[in-house]
């Protein structure tokens, strides 16, 4: 199951955050917050991962 980690404010922040959690070896799903049929690059975007690394995202993320 998916968790949502955070939402960023574009699609290029959301993806410079999906680069730092793969370098971490954390899942992450990118998904806009209009859903896939209206999608934008500059409407926000929520970052998910997997329920069982949310802890370790989560202590990534508190050290930036």
């Amino acid at each position: 199951m998916w968790v949502k980690l955070m939402e960023t404010k574009n699609a290029y922040t959301a993806d410079i955050w999906k680069e730092l959690l793969y370098a971490e070896a954390i899942s992450v799903r990118v998904v806009p917050a209009s859903g896939w049929a209206q999608a934008a690059e500059l409407e926000p975007h929520e970052i998910y991962v997997p329920w069982g690394k949310l802890h370790v995202a989560a202590e990534i993320l508190r050290k930036i």
